[in-house]
């Protein structure tokens, strides 16, 4: 068995970076006082319906973009609170859309995942997304409704399906689903609170090698071998590994390499997942593999197809700090301290297509507590941790972290300034489908 050594020392340094970090301040005013804890007893007053959101899509999981149930119970808990909401919206059958506040002023969205994984069920606790987007939406719908001059503004909640293997936000984005929006806010489950975390940009790569099949025996000269060509590439790519930055990942399989030892593959078939902390050095390790796959072809006398991205690539997720500084404010309210950026190290980083709609309008992804800190996404055990008492407060504090920090974007003019100079200060908006062309 793997030991554990490395993960054991990883909590520990973060243990020990926890005793001395500091919250992160925030410079802004935010919405007025009065208004908040109007929102914060809404959202108190959803806490039954966001427990049986949790629960039952737990209890249900679906895949991605097959998460019908899911989707159909999400549109009739809104339709029970009177909010009028689309299903199959932006290009995906179990997308969800819905708005309230008027045309006029900033428009900033919220979005909730509910796609489950193969076998493991809800893994990742997009359960627990699901209810936080949901409720926190619900909680300044009905402050709307009981003042409609609470706030102006839009907010949109959009149901974002097949964040795990896809890229769901992707193909809503191409469809129009953030045309329009200034900011998308959205929370994510963890083992710790943390105000932002490395999240790495994702590219698919399929290379298939064609050779010439012959006799493995008799007549080898006359073949030219495929899976020597997979074996070049793949070896190649662990000798990379030594040059990549340190957050870079490849990891790669040999999905076809023959059909038995007396024959000279003339087929082979390699798959890649390659990611990177930033899109521009997620662009520099694809091109390191277009010549790896290109000179293993060439040593062996063999062909080669480079099929990148057969569904969209995912970027990583670019943080706005301004909107950080109010996540931290509202989870300190709930008694949270969610941790600056650099306590949990970046090396333990998974990947969201939510980076592809943070190249497009400023957002936030930040992570809340609902596990032990040595509890992994995509687990059974974190599967388990979804359905707990601790998931349950995640949703509902989660949902009031949501709610507070898109009622502050929507109150506080000298925020929603910061925003928008921060994010042209990171590079603006990007055109994300041809970004790797």
């Amino acid at each position: 068995m793997p030991t554990t050594t490395y993960l054991q020392k990883l909590q520990a340094d973060t243990a020990r970076r926890m005793q001395t970090s500091v919250p992160v301040p925030s410079r802004f005013a935010g919405a007025p006082e009065e208004l908040v804890s109007v929102v914060e007893a809404h959202v108190e007053a959803l806490a039954k319906d966001l427990r049986d959101v949790v629960h039952s899509l737990h209890a249900d999981p679906e895949t991605a973009f097959l998460e019908h149930r899911s989707a159909a119970y999400l549109v009739e808990l809104l339709g029970r609170h009177g909010i009028a909401a689309q299903l199959g919206v932006h290009g995906v059958d179990t997308a969800i859309r819905a708005e309230i506040g008027s045309g006029d002023g900033p428009a900033i969205a919220i979005l909730s995942e509910y796609d489950a994984l193969p076998d493991v069920g809800h893994g990742c606790g997009h359960n627990v997304i699901a209810a936080a987007g949901v409720g926190a939406f619900l909680a300044l719908a009905n402050t709307l409704i009981e003042n409609p001059n609470a706030f102006t503004g839009r907010v949109v909640l959009l149901g974002t399906p097949a964040e795990e293997g896809f890229s769901g936000k992707e193909v809503m984005a191409r469809h129009g689903a953030f045309d329009g929006l200034d900011a998308a806010i959205m929370v994510h489950p963890y083992g710790y609170d943390l105000a932002d975390q490395v999240w790495l940009g994702r590219r698919v790569l399929t290379v298939t090698f064609t050779g010439v099949a012959a006799h493995a025996s008799a007549q080898p000269f006359m073949g030219r071998n495929a899976l020597d060509a997979a074996t070049l590439a793949y070896q190649a790519v662990g000798l990379l590994r030594q040059q990549l930055p340190p957050v870079d990942r490849v990891h790669a399989v040999i999905s076809e390499g023959g059909t038995r030892p007396s024959i000279i593959p003339e087929r082979a078939v390699l798959e890649f997942y390659a990611r990177s902390k930033f899109a521009e050095t997620l662009k520099d390790l694809s091109e390191r593999l277009n010549g790896i796959a290109r000179g293993a072809a060439l040593m062996t006398g063999t062909s080669v197809e480079v099929d990148w991205d057969e569904h969209a690539p995912t970027l990583p997720v670019r943080t706005n700090d301004a909107l950080t500084e109010r996540w931290v404010a509202a989870q300190q309210r709930r008694g949270r301290q969610p941790l600056p950026l650099g306590v949990v190290s970046e090396t333990i980083a998974a990947s969201t297509d939510f980076g592809n709609v943070s190249h497009r309008i400023p957002g936030i992804h930040p992570l809340i507590k609902i596990a032990a800190p040595d509890v992994a996404l995509h687990t059974r055990e974190f599967a388990a941790a979804s359905a707990t008492d601790a998931a349950e407060l995640g949703a509902l504090d989660g949902a009031c972290g949501l709610a507070l920090t898109a009622l502050d974007f929507l109150c506080d003019a000298e925020l929603r300034r910061s925003v928008a100079e921060e994010f042209a200060e990171q590079g603006g908006a990007i055109d994300v489908p041809h970004f790797f062309d």
